[in-house]
Parts: C-alpha cells; sequence; structure tokens
C-alpha cells in the first residue's frame, strides 16, 4: 500500500494498492474510531470516489470510511484488457482492498454498479459484508435506465467549460432531478471530469463501455439469489423516486424478500440519489444507530 498523504484541508488520505493483475488502484481513507465496523462505499459506473465527499465527511470519524476507485476510473490504472471491467473482477478487487487492509467485515454502501458488485461478493465472501446500504439499485435492472446510460457511456466528448461540461451531463440524466441548479450540475462535473490537453473530459476510460457492447448491458446471471444473501443481514434501500434504473415494484419485491430490508425515497430524484439528501440522510441515520 502506498499512502501518498492528506489533500490540504481534507480529512482524508490518498492511498493506492495494488492488485494481483499488477494494476495500482486509488482510494480514499477517512479516519475513524476502530470500534466499530468500517464503511466502504463502492460508486457507480462512471463515477469515482469523488462522489462519497460528503456522505465520508459526514460519517467520518465515527466511522472509518473508505471510497474506492474501480479500475479505469480516475486515480487508479486503466485495465489494458477492457472485458475486465465486469462486476467480477471488481469485487476481487474489493475483496483484495479489504485483505490489504486486515478487514474481515464491513458495512457496505453501494451506489448502482457498486451495489451490483457488492451483491457480487455477497455470492463470494458473504462474511465480509455486515450490512449494506444498496443506492438505487436491485437485483432487477430497469432497461429504460440501461438504455439511457449507453446513450453516453464509453463516448470521448471534450467540452470548452465547466459550463458546458455541466449541461451536457444535466442532458444526460434527463429532466430526473428537480432540486437541481445549474451550480449544482457544475459540482457534479467537477466531481466527474478532469482537465485533458487543454480541455475538459470524462474522468474514466472509455473501454469501460466494450464489456456492453460484446456481452450485453443487463445482467447475465438471476440476482436475486445473491439479495438473497445480503438479505439475511440488515439492508438499506435508497431510491430516488424518479429512479428509471430502480422501480418502485423492484423496491416492493426486496421488501417483502426479508424483513430485514429498509426503504427509503427521495423525492423529486433520479438515478441515483447523492445520500446527502434530507430522505437520506435521516435513514442512514436511523440504519447507522441501528447497527450499534
Amino acid at each position: 500500500m502506498n499512502v501518498e498523504g492528506a489533500v490540504a484541508g481534507a480529512r482524508f488520505e490518498d492511498c493506492h494498492f495494488t492488485v494481483k493483475d499488477g494494476l495500482k488502484l486509488h482510494y480514499r481513507d477517512y479516519p475513524g474510531s476502530g470500534d466499530l465496523l468500517p464503511i466502504l462505499c463502492l460508486h457507480g459506473l462512471t463515477r469515482n470516489s469523488r462522489d462519497f465527499e460528503e456522505f465520508a465527511e459526514r460519517f467520518s470519524p465515527q466511522f472509518r470510511v473508505l471510497a474506492l476507485e474501480f479500475r479505469g476510473r480516475a486515480d487508479s490504472d486503466y485495465d489494458p484488457q477492457p472485458m475486465r471491467y465486469n462486476p467480477v473482477t471488481y469485487a476481487g478487487d474489493v475483496i483484495e482492498l479489504l485483505d490489504e487492509l486486515g478487514i474481515d467485515e464491513a458495512i457496505f454502501v453501494g451506489t448502482s454498479l457498486g451495489g451490483l458488485v457488492t451483491m457480487t461478493i455477497a455470492a463470494m465472501q458473504p462474511q465480509r459484508i455486515a450490512a449494506t446500504i444498496l443506492n438505487d439499485i436491485g437485483p432487477d435492472v430497469d432497461t429504460s435506465g440501461i438504455d439511457r446510460i449507453l446513450t453516453y457511456v464509453g463516448k470521448d466528448v471534450r467540452f470548452n467549460s465547466w459550463d458546458e461540461a455541466a449541461t451536457t451531463i444535466a442532458a444526460n440524466y434527463g429532466a430526473a432531478f428537480d432540486r437541481y441548479t445549474h451550480d449544482d450540475w457544475v459540482k457534479m462535473a467537477k466531481r466527474n471530469c478532469r482537465e485533458i490537453d487543454g480541455g475538459i473530459g470524462f474522468n474514466y476510460d472509455m473501454a469501460i463501455a466494450e464489456p456492453f457492447r460484446n456481452a450485453g448491458p443487463t445482467p447475465q446471471v438471476d440476482l436475486w439469489p445473491l439479495f438473497q444473501v445480503l438479505a439475511s443481514k440488515p439492508v438499506l434501500v435508497v431510491r430516488g423516486a424518479k429512479s428509471d434504473l430502480l422501480t418502485a415494484a423492484t423496491t416492493d419485491k426486496m421488501q417483502a424478500a426479508s424483513p430485514t430490508v429498509r426503504v427509503a425515497v427521495v423525492e423529486g430524484v433520479g438515478h441515483a440519489p447523492e445520500l446527502n439528501e434530507p430522505e437520506a440522510i435521516e435513514a442512514i441515520d436511523a440504519f447507522l444507530n441501528s447497527l450499534a
């Protein structure tokens, strides 16, 4: 593990570790109590650890909070074999991180793809998962959301300004975020993009889209048995009321699957909530308190 020091003014350390196939992956490590289980945050398809800035600042230092960047995103190495961009590989990377840090068990927070990776880990090493927060993802993934994501993922566009990037990102997410102002979209752009060759571009390897093109965008396995493993322990499902990926019907089915499953709905928000909304904060606070 290579610890590179804290960013000025921030309460975390930027760290890297090397996985067995030689890639160096980045994660943020927010300090916290050794008396409580750490929280491990896993981001969505085109996103990175910065999505969890507010979440981590809120719960650290009570909890140690780790935010991993999957291979091919932001400060993690890009994979020369794009077909390894899949939940099974990501799950293996997560397990290697836990092993590297000597963490036997953690509370998982998975947004979108991060939730699918969490379900995959439930199949591989269920003992590593003490409890789960699934952010706008479930065992059934609505095809309308997948179709929307396919309209932009893997397209290497350049923007001349942060305002232009914000406008494009807002268009990608449609009209599903009633609460967002242009300034909010600029903040999102600065989390999801970086300056490249005098312009601004998305901060991930465009090749992450190749598995979608070659194997299809929807899961090829039944994820309900994996969710049932998660649901044997505490689960909180956070759903955007306007989500096009996690439907209300799927959420109802998840809640019916086990009495351990709680659901919180964030009004006026699509895929995916940022977990800083009042409804999400209230539900997460109650959920984490219940684990104690």
